[in-house]
């Protein structure tokens, strides 16, 4: 009997229809039906038909309610869809499967396997957009994580739990320097959501960036640049909801978006397209606000585990002023800076670490290693001051200690920030900095 009552509480008993009105761009109007913001709807195709006469619906997202109208945007193509098509209320919201099975595999922004392999069984789902934790249940973020890279784990260090930018320009190496973090992070699991990329660099992050080993344990979620802009916000969503499930179950998760740039994009997409005034380079007001509600979903939590995010950040034009580079600036626990100028003299990875700063540096580090990182900060700060003088020749030895000893210790220095290949451990990182302070770093 048991199974008969489950049978009929999970029939469609009533289906809420509605109809299109109206088409404009990427947004789509219609009468009806009853449905809610954020609901999942399915737009049958006036064409399209198979040989049975039967259409595969559109699946679109209500994202707005306007004058007793119902504002939707497709996951796909509007091919076959017309005034009158029409408009059924799923009753669902927008949730993504997960389970220990994700590991190791490619998925789009749905959970569909893109990389020719079985279909994944899921554990359960999550809500794309879960409810954010009390702050005071977070524990503070007290221990460090090492990702190999000897310049970040040196003078930037990074704890489980933190929420660092990557901010650089296009071309100077965020995905290379994100391939080498995942491969070499001291971190249980990989969550990587690559958002509005071209096709062609998936497949070569994957396997040139990423490698064999880095996808055994990471799991990867893609939109590439053709997509719908709810496809690609929706694919950063779903990232982060996988990357919850598995902090949920006590692991150290690093969540790594590139780029999350990319998603406000397609939120400014999404936003003017329901009518939304622009506002700071045609950004709508919802992309500021949705920005600081997808990164605080990470962190530490009460159960032990912790999401550590990486989100790059392409900076337009190079201006690292620009309205998101600095709300993300404002809202992150760090930032690290690449420099178009230090990757033009062949310097990678190209990490500028006078502009860059980790927030939780002075909680994870030693008194004695924030003394030795701040002499070395200081040295560089003091070299870049006066590099005009020094390349023209203008500088006679003798005339500044400060200066002479900057001198000294650049080349040094210069060899110690650059690195061909990740997995360093930390202890020996800090081990070259000091030889590094005396002259003696090797490359």
């Amino acid at each position: 009997m048991q199974r008969y009552l489950d049978a009929v509480r999970a029939a469609e008993l009533v289906r809420k229809v509605g109809h299109v009105r109206q088409l404009a761009g990427l947004g789509i109007e219609s009468s009806g039906p009853d449905v809610l913001v954020g609901e999942i709807c399915d737009i049958v195709p006036r064409r399209g038909a198979d040989a049975a006469g039967h259409a595969k619906p559109l699946r679109a997202e209500v994202v707005g309610l306007r004058d007793g109208r119902v504002m939707l945007m497709p996951y796909g193509e509007l091919h076959g869809v017309g005034v009158g098509s029409r408009v059924i209320a799923t009753g669902q919201m927008p949730r993504i499967a997960v389970g220990p099975q994700l590991l190791g595999r490619v998925i789009d922004a749905f959970g569909t396997p893109l990389d020719d392999g079985p279909a994944i069984a899921a554990d359960g789902w999550r809500p794309l957009k879960a409810a954010p934790l009390n702050p005071l249940t977070r524990p503070r973020v007290d221990t460090v994580l090492e990702t190999g890279i000897r310049c970040i784990d040196g003078m930037l260090t990074l704890g489980q739990g933190q929420r660092v930018g990557i901010f650089a320009g296009s071309g100077v190496g965020k995905s290379t320097l994100l391939g080498m973090i995942a491969r070499h992070a001291l971190s249980e699991v990989n969550v990587i959501a690559l958002i509005g990329e071209r096709g062609r660099e998936v497949r070569e992050f994957i396997d040139k960036q990423l490698g064999e080993d880095g996808l055994r344990r990471s799991v990867v979620v893609v939109a590439t640049s053709d997509q719908p802009a709810l496809a690609r916000a929706r694919a950063a969503y779903a990232a982060t909801a996988i990357a919850e499930y598995f902090r949920g179950e006590g692991r150290q998760v690093m969540l790594m978006m590139d780029s999350v740039t990319r998603f406000a994009m397609a939120r400014r997409e999404i936003g003017l397209a329901v009518g939304e005034p622009p506002t700071a380079r045609g950004y709508t007001p919802s992309v500021f606000a949705e920005l600081p509600e997808l990164c605080e979903r990470c962190g530490t939590a009460a159960g032990g585990g912790a999401i550590t995010a990486l989100y790059t950040v392409l900076v337009d034009g190079d201006d690292f002023n620009e309205p998101v580079s600095d709300m993300l600036r404002a809202t992150l626990d760090g930032h690290v800076v690449l420099a178009r100028r230090l990757a033009q003299q062949g310097h990678y990875p190209a990490i500028d670490v006078l502009h860059s700063v980790s927030r939780l540096f002075g909680d994870l580090v030693t008194p004695e290693d924030q003394a030795l990182v701040h002499d070395a900060l200081e040295c560089l700060a003091v070299y870049e001051r006066n590099r005009q003088l020094i390349d023209m020749g203008a500088y006679k030895s003798g005339s500044s200690a400060d200066i002479d000893r900057a001198i000294a210790l650049w080349p040094a220095l210069s060899r110690f920030l650059r690195q061909r290949e990740g997995g360093v451990p930390r202890a020996d990182a800090l081990a070259l900095l000091r030889a590094a302070m005396q002259g003696e770093a090797q490359p």
